[in-house]
């Protein structure tokens, strides 16, 4: 299975004259609530201070967008001083949950990131819930948009792989285990994380996720787990999906880099939004029965 880019690509790039995102918009949140899709995105202004918050956007057919002026999420805790990146959004019950990387130290230095957890009703207005996994560096951290066997589910990464974890109430975690590792001699040798929060198919919990190679080129792969038991990885495409080919996910802020923190399902496709270089958004495509191909 490979994905099809849209070919107006890159959707959002950076707005010189927004100083909060003049630098870079990369690696958004997407959902789609049955009449418009919502892309929660990272943004940089200026590069020496590197700090990130979060932008918004908004369209009807999900590849032109229109997107506010100001942000709508900035760093204003201690935990998440130094920035609020990669968001991924589930909804339920109505409400948007957002999990995102809080850092409480600059961003070069490799430490103090931690999995935090907001919720809002329109994506104007948001309500802190801290950080949830305290005691570990991570981050990817992507939940289930329903309970399973009547748990809340969550993927997380510390490195390099992709752990479970289960909630009673989305704030306490426990039940932590690896359930994909990064493949020796592959494009995903490295390391590797979930992208967007795992799709519900009729096969099992679709996973898009993004690896790494010893040459640090990020692209994307796909995965399939078991419904009633997503700690069990049933299939796993041998090549990616995505890889780093146009100019704008070759050159950037961060080179050679195609990242997804966001997918919808819309009129029987999957739409796949990723970010090119750490520096622009894009969005491809699959139908939903080529994605299951790879099984």
């Amino acid at each position: 299975m490979k994905l099809k880019r849209f070919s107006k690509n890159p959707i959002l790039k950076p707005i010189k004259k927004n100083k909060w995102e003049g630098g870079a918009v990369f690696n958004c949140a997407a959902v789609f609530d049955g009449k418009m899709v919502h892309l929660l995105y990272r943004a940089i202004g200026e590069y020496d201070i590197y700090i990130s918050s979060l932008g918004y956007a908004v369209s009807k057919d999900g590849f032109n967008f229109q997107r506010n002026d100001t942000p709508v999420f900035e760093p204003r805790e201690n935990y998440e001083r130094f920035g609020c990146e990669d968001p991924r959004v589930t909804q339920i019950d109505g409400t948007f949950y957002v999990t995102y990387t809080a850092l409480s130290s600059r961003a070069w230095s490799g430490k103090g990131n931690r999995v935090a957890l907001a919720s809002t009703m329109d994506f104007q207005s948001f309500e802190r819930h801290g950080i949830i996994l305290p005691d570990m560096e991570n981050k990817d951290a992507v939940i289930f948009p329903e309970k399973v066997s009547g748990k809340y589910v969550m993927f997380h990464r510390t490195m390099p792989d992709i752990w479970i974890g289960y909630s009673d109430n989305l704030k306490e975690w426990y039940g932590h285990k690896i359930v994909m590792r990064p493949r020796e001699g592959l494009w995903d040798c490295k390391k590797i994380g979930a992208g967007p929060p795992p799709i519900k198919t009729e096969k099992g919990w679709l996973l898009f996720y993004h690896g790494v190679d010893e040459k640090r080129v990020y692209r994307l792969g796909v995965a399939l787990f078991d419904l009633n038991d997503p700690s069990r990885l049933i299939a796993r495409q041998e090549g990616p999906i995505l890889e780093p080919e146009e100019p704008w996910e070759l050159e950037g802020d961060v080179p050679t880099v195609v990242f997804n923190c966001g997918a919808i399902e819309k009129n029987g496709m999957y739409y796949v939004y990723y970010g090119g270089a750490d520096t622009v958004i894009g969005v491809a495509t699959v139908s939903k029965e080529e994605a299951l191909d790879f099984i």
